[in-house]
């Protein structure tokens, strides 16, 4: 409907009314115009105002209060996530605080065990090295070796002294002056050992046992004498070598000895040694198969030529009296010994 100055349009039902109930309002012809007018006005206007640069910014605010919005549940998640591991580093350390003090305590259990295997071994060594002294004394009687032939317990006790002294040959501290050790506990109990060998070697049937029963001990007291350095522990050279002096009295015994093929270079470095008692002993058992020339016929003259003459010359001229004498009569030896491997030679050729 529709006057000179208003017009009436239909607008929704005011408050207290029904609502979808149509009713009338009544507005001026011109405020209409007007309205009409801002409405062409903003038409005009929008596409120039609203671009697509003001739609991108609005559509990259939107993906920005997205971004927001991930970023925040992200950095939730991180803080859940740190909460998580920093309670997990919170049990980790109480666990290494709880192994450190087990550590610390398994140390000094260590350390105890340690003290306690220290003073087994040394009770252990100094009754090791007691009663082996009290068996070299012993041994120092033919009934004696007999009685211990006789029980059978020699071969395993022979076993024990070669395993013994190659431990203790072969843990000796080079840095250390092996003059310290001499009056050890370890010392006096190698000592004993090698005494009773010697001892056992001494007589005709434990000269028989070794020869055919200890095979192995031999080897290794021979190859325990080429590690020794010149000078180290004389006292227990000489037993060695007196062991191996007394095998060779028995044929078979002296078989086996000269058959080793280190025998002679190993009597070339123990002649250099600087106690005299280990030269003499060295050159007794040189002596004792120089003898017997039909076993030792494979040693070859230019062998012998090589052997170290000039310094058995030298000890000939020891002040050690009975060193000067077996000194002179291996020189004799050794030419006689020649000697006779170039006739066999020459009637050979």
């Amino acid at each position: 409907m529709k006057t000179s100055n208003t017009v009436i349009v239909s607008s929704l039902s005011s408050a207290g009314e029904d609502v979808g109930s149509d009713c009338f309002v009544r507005v001026r012809k011109r405020d209409l115009e007007k309205l009409e007018a801002e409405v062409r006005t903003l038409r005009e206007f929008m596409p120039k105002v609203i671009n697509s640069d003001f739609i991108e910014t609005i559509q990259k605010g939107r993906s920005l209060d997205a971004f927001k919005e991930r970023s925040e549940r992200e950095q939730q998640q991180q803080r859940d996530d740190c909460l998580h591991i920093r309670s997990r580093l919170e049990a980790a350390l109480s666990d290494c605080q709880r192994e450190r003090q087990e550590k610390l305590v398994l140390k000094q259990q260590l350390w105890e065990c340690r003290e306690q295997l220290q003073q087994q071994k040394d009770f252990c060594t100094e009754m090791g090295a007691a009663s082996c002294t009290l068996l070299w004394s012993a041994s120092q009687r033919e009934e004696a070796i007999r009685d211990i032939l006789t029980d059978g317990k020699l071969e395993p006790f022979l076993s024990i002294a070669g395993q013994t002294l190659e431990s203790f040959i072969k843990c000796l501290d080079e840095d250390a002056k092996p003059q310290q050790s001499y009056n050890s506990h370890e010392h006096h109990f190698v000592l004993a050992l090698a005494g009773v060998v010697t001892n056992v070697a001494a007589v005709s049937c434990g000269r028989d046992f070794l020869s055919s029963s200890a095979h192995i001990l031999l080897g290794t007291l021979m190859r325990l004498l080429g590690l020794m350095k010149p000078g180290v522990f004389p006292k227990l050279k000489v037993l060695m070598l007196m062991a191996l002096y007394n095998i060779t009295i028995s044929v078979n015994g002296l078989k086996l000895i000269s058959e080793s093929p280190g025998l002679l270079p190993l009597l070339c470095t123990l002649l250099e040694d600087p106690d005299p008692e280990v030269c003499l002993q060295s050159l007794r058992l040189l002596q004792s198969l120089l003898l017997e020339r039909d076993i030792m016929s494979h040693v070859t003259t230019d062998f012998l030529s090589s052997f170290p003459l000039n310094r058995i010359h030298h000890l000939a001229s020891s002040c050690h009296s009975a060193l000067k004498q077996t000194a002179q009569e291996t020189l004799e030896d050794l030419a006689s010994f020649t000697n006779t491997q170039t006739k066999v030679t020459e009637k050979e050729q």
